[in-house]
């Protein structure tokens, strides 16, 4: 058996401690959302990760407990599309039972949550986060490109809270003339219900979606629309490095985010890493390239190597992309999100 790791929190160049860690368990994805893994790049002929290439469900585990003895105290599953990953709930099973770990969630397109909710809080996950671009169906369909309708994704929302996975938490990707004219909509359904509705500015992740700064919707614009309409006032956020901005309606309605990596950077409070499912691990969601964990795992290299590879990829950590974002940084070689997880 390896060596245990002492409990040593990490901190970067500009004093960022790692504390949260994104787990991506496949690159596979059952959507093809156009800002994401847009249909033309990733069709029939894509060539996806093969099972092999894979960490296995031992190897996620065995980083998780090392990251967790540094400071990472929230983990969160993604893909891909984590759901289509086989027996993840037995994942999500091994993770719960880290010592150290405070937070156990992931995020899903909600394709197979009303199916899977249940087995999910019993194999001791915390709550889901759900991405849900547009409550018009056409919309909806058109966006995720392989016309999958709303419906089945609000049954899922409710199966997660019917299951205890809460406060459900729901992602809206605000992309200009698309989807903008929704906004409204989205926060009037979920007002009163007990889940939190997220605007997202829509993001130059990867190099496939096309990205342009004339498509982003502003989040304070999002805001002043959705105030006018039930008056907001702002919440303190609840630790350093939450990336969402946080608003509460005035009258009780419930409260709602908006996370603004284009026009309001956060890269000063940022706290997280993001390990691919082929256990390349990523600094900053606009990573060019990663670090190598899986060839580690697979060398034989004990749990003090893994640790101290870990250190020295952290502390040297100086990525800040959103806040030095630019015309030449835009058509830069960045990972795909559909790798990482967002």
């Amino acid at each position: 058996m390896s060596n245990e790791t002492e409990s040593v929190p990490l901190s970067d160049t500009l004093g960022r401690q790692i504390k949260d860690l994104r787990i991506s368990v496949t690159d596979r994805c059952n959507f093809r959302c156009t800002y994401c893994m847009p249909k033309e790049v990733f069709g029939r002929d894509h060539a996806f990760l093969l099972r092999e290439d894979l960490l296995s469900f031992e190897e996620i585990v065995r980083l998780a407990r090392i990251f967790v003895g540094h400071g990472v105290r929230k983990i969160r599953i993604t893909g891909g599309e984590p759901l289509v990953r086989r027996d993840v709930e037995r994942l999500i099973e091994m993770l719960a039972r880290i010592d150290g770990l405070r937070d156990l969630a992931m995020t899903t397109n909600g394709s197979l949550l009303a199916q899977k909710a249940r087995a999910l809080k019993e194999a001791g996950l915390h709550r889901v986060t759900v991405s849900l671009d547009s409550l018009d169906d056409g919309v909806f369909r058109s966006m995720n490109d392989v016309r999958f309708p709303v419906a089945r994704v609000l049954e899922g929302i409710e199966a997660a809270a019917a299951a205890g996975l809460t406060p459900v938490k729901v992602n809206t990707v605000v992309k200009r003339h698309v989807n903008d004219d929704g906004v409204l909509e989205m926060a009037r359904y979920f007002r009163h219900s007990g889940h939190v509705p997220r605007f997202i500015e829509y993001m130059d992740v990867g190099t496939t979606n096309g990205w342009r700064l004339d498509e982003v919707v502003p989040a304070s614009d999002i805001i002043r629309q959705i105030d006018a309409a039930w008056p907001l006032e702002p919440v303190d956020a609840d630790y350093r490095g939450e990336v969402a901005n946080r608003y509460r309606y005035k009258d009780g309605g419930g409260e709602i985010g908006v996370i603004a990596s284009v026009s309001q950077p956060f890269c000063q409070d940022c706290t997280r890493a993001r390990l691919s499912a082929d256990g390349q691990l990523y600094a900053c969601l606009f990573a060019a390239r990663g670090h190598d964990f899986r060839g580690l795992l697979r060398g034989n290299s004990s749990d003090a190597q893994i640790s101290a590879f870990l250190e020295s990829v952290w502390r040297g950590r100086e990525d800040r992309y959103s806040e030095i974002r630019s015309s030449d940084t835009v058509g830069l070689p960045k990972v795909e999100m559909s790798r990482i997880g967002g």
